[in-house]
């Protein structure tokens, strides 16, 4: 028997231990992995990570051989035995939280079809995500950043064309990177200046954005999508550089390069873009329920966070400006 996996794996070996179960408890992961995506209506990022933890959970029950996983061998104990295998490899609590998220979701799911005699995930108890003040531009830091990207579209290529559309709209309207890259042209209505967004969830719901955001896609749109689309590219809004929807890999990209060229800011990705564009609506007076409208947030809770971000700027403006801080 092969010793046991170490708690903290790369995806490749999550891959190969999924293909190397028994060929019912494979069928059981694909079971699950409709669940999730088709009745829970799952991203599918979630739902990568959701298997990819069952298949771990599994692997370290059956100590650590894919082919003696079984199904029937999950219980508390195991559960726990997993979790804490995990913290002492160094995982952190946000980490341990998802991990025991997707396998209280998984024993939940087994129970309620029958796999397991009962639900042992209902009594796990996991530590709660540690909430990190996420990091946001400045306002003058996020203009720089829009100029940067109209500067670097002057010239009329598509790609770059198409880059400031895609960073213009990602800041004008707090979307989530896979939500931008799921638009289709039919997705934005100019008159209005709203796009429909199809969220978490399948949650669908609309966002407005500003005139500059208008102008960049409408000349993306007029101008440089002409000149990269092939037949794969059907309805998309954005596409790649070979005609496919684009992917967001590549947005996170443009975004890191087009952040990355206005000095002394902080490396950003499309989250950050996201996160500033909250930050920014609540200084400038909206109110909470508007921001998690805007933003497709399930709870208002999670929307709180900003309001800790935009404490935390007053703050640090204080202690560094007034005489007696």
């Amino acid at each position: 028997m092969s010793p046991p996996p170490p708690a903290r794996t790369r995806r490749v070996d999550l891959v190969r231990w999924r293909r190397a179960l028994p060929a019912d408890v494979g069928a059981v992961v694909d079971a699950f992995e409709r669940h999730l995506g088709l009745e829970r209506g799952l991203s599918p990022h979630t739902v990568r990570a959701y298997l990819g933890d069952v298949v771990a959970l599994l692997v370290h029950l059956a100590g650590g051989t894919p082919a003696d996983a079984v199904v029937e061998s999950v219980d508390l104990a195991g559960l726990r035995s997993w979790l804490a295998a995990q913290r002492a490899s160094g995982a952190s609590r946000t980490t341990l939280a998802r991990r025991a998220a997707a396998s209280r979701t998984f024993t939940a799911w087994a129970a309620r079809t029958g796999l397991l005699p009962a639900d042992p995930g209902a009594r796990l108890v996991a530590p709660r995500p540690h909430r990190t003040l996420p990091t946001v531009l400045r306002p003058e830091q996020a203009a720089a950043a829009m100029s940067a990207a109209e500067a670097g579209a002057e010239q009329g290529d598509p790609v770059a064309l198409r880059d400031q559309a895609v960073v213009e709209l990602l800041y004008a309207t707090g979307v989530r990177v896979a939500e931008l890259c799921g638009l289709d042209l039919g997705d934005v209505d100019y008159s209005q200046r709203v796009i429909r967004v199809l969220g978490k969830g399948s949650r669908e719901r609309v966002v407005p954005f500003g005139v500059p955001a208008e102008r960049a896609v409408r000349r993306w749109v007029e101008q440089g999508r002409s000149a990269l689309v092939t037949e794969r590219s059907q309805h998309a809004l954005f596409v790649g550089s070979r005609g496919g929807r684009l992917d967001p890999r590549t947005a996170r990209r443009v975004v890191h390069d087009v952040v990355g060229a206005v000095p002394d800011t902080a490396a950003v990705g499309p989250h950050g873009l996201r996160h500033s564009a909250a930050t920014h609506l609540l200084e400038g007076g909206a109110d909470l329920r508007t921001v998690q409208e805007l933003l497709g947030h399930a709870t208002l809770a999670t929307t709180q966070l900003y309001t800790h971000v935009t404490v935390e700027r007053l703050k640090a403006i204080h202690d560094r400006t007034h005489p007696r801080s």
